[in-house]
């Protein structure tokens, strides 16, 4: 293990969330991981574990049955099965999904979902936003929600839209206005509860095989049908609703980034340690040696960023800038702590069974998703910097 440092003390303040998680995550090792990801399934699993032990219904307050946690410490949970060698990409959308609901969902909508979602009697991970001819300007979204007498018809595609097939609900954004009728064009944007238990007739799911084993796919809507009493807030409002629950989904994967990026270092730094070549151990050689080192300064300070994001997510502050940031930063610093590890390992780091590459796989997805880079550093330079909007 590497040196403890104040920040690393820092973290195991959380220590009565850490020790368990980490626990559990012994269960399922190097090998189960493997066979998943060789076979292309879904945890189940793993999934289940973490739902019966309380751990995806953090977020959820006291009062609906969950644990009432915070980001902060929610953060914690998914670092932990990341840095354990887990994948918490397969269950993280509950954390983050789930807050629209929370924040936004009548009483009535609540009462009705949170309590079972707490229990694990049924699943909210699937978040339907995306669309293929729009990308990342989500004001521009064509999925058209119409309304007819007590129910919305819905038509149209998203993509990227994942879990589907391992969830009970799904939040979908759709528009309810055209927007030529608009006069700003995040206006006419609504959100509705799609509940998959009922195989919805008029949706047709087509998965999308990808890099890592992400359960991912595109979704049909054709007429569509979901009750009136399945809007989530008021109607066109919506775009408001998806933007209250990005800077937890930031940060949240900024702290899955730290798990990777720590879980890369300390393989890197053993292995340096013990692999002999010209009879010294690699881990002498400058070469090997430095490039290890600075991507874990890079992640100690990435940490700090996700925890200053984090802390002021949980008081109710404005932390747009913060959680793009720790996002940015966290995804970048796993990114060259796996590079560095790859590198250490050489050629068996290209060999399955010491799971270097499927992490690899795995982390090299958060510098395109949830958000790009470069929309955060334009977030940034607009927002922060004061420049002119470049897009």
């Amino acid at each position: 293990m590497l040196k403890e440092s104040s920040l690393s003390q820092q973290r195991n303040s959380y220590d009565e969330i850490r020790a368990p998680v980490r626990s559990l995550c012994r269960k399922f090792d190097s090998g189960y991981w493997q066979k998943v990801d060789e076979e292309r399934e879904y945890p189940e699993a793993f999934v289940q574990a973490l739902t019966e032990a309380g751990w995806l219904s953090a977020l959820i307050p006291e009062k609906y049955g969950g644990a009432g946690l915070n980001v902060s410490e929610a953060s914690v949970i998914l670092e932990e099965i990341n840095r354990s060698g887990g994948n918490s990409g397969a269950c993280h959308a509950q954390m983050y999904v789930m807050g629209t609901l929370l924040r936004h969902g009548s009483e009535e909508q609540k009462l009705r979902y949170l309590p079972d979602i707490a229990k694990g009697k049924i699943r909210l991970q699937s978040f339907a936003v995306t669309e293929p001819t729009t990308g990342s300007d989500t004001t521009q979204l064509k999925t058209f929600a119409k309304r007819k007498n007590d129910v919305y018809l819905i038509n149209g595609q998203k993509v990227w839209t994942s879990r589907v097939q391992h969830s009970d609900l799904m939040i979908l954004l759709a528009r309810t206005k055209k927007s030529e009728e608009v006069e700003k064009r995040s206006d006419g944007l609504s959100v509705f509860l799609i509940d998959l238990r009922e195989n919805p007739k008029g949706m047709t799911v087509k998965p999308i095989r990808n890099m890592p084993n992400h359960e991912t796919n595109e979704v049909f809507f054709d007429d569509l049908e979901v009750p009136v009493n399945n809007l989530i807030g008021q109607e066109n409002e919506g775009f408001r609703y998806i933007l209250d629950g990005m800077n937890a989904e930031r940060i949240l994967i900024a702290a899955e980034c730290i798990g990777d990026g720590y879980w890369f270092t300390d393989k890197a730094t053993q292995y340096s340690k013990d692999r002999i070549v010209f009879n010294r151990p690699i881990g002498k050689n400058q070469g090997v040696q430095f490039p290890i080192a600075r991507s874990f300064v890079n992640l100690e300070a990435a940490n700090l960023m996700r925890f200053k994001a984090a802390e002021l997510f949980d008081i109710g502050d404005s932390c747009g800038a913060e959680a793009n940031m720790a996002k940015l930063l966290a995804s970048e610093a796993a990114w060259e702590a796996a590079n560095s590890c790859m590198q250490t390992f050489g050629g068996f780091g290209f060999a399955s069974e010491y799971d270097v590459e499927r992490k690899f796989r795995e982390t090299r997805l958060y510098q395109v998703a949830p958000i790009s880079t470069n929309l955060i550093l334009a977030y940034i330079g607009e927002h922060v910097l004061g420049m002119p909007r470049s897009y």
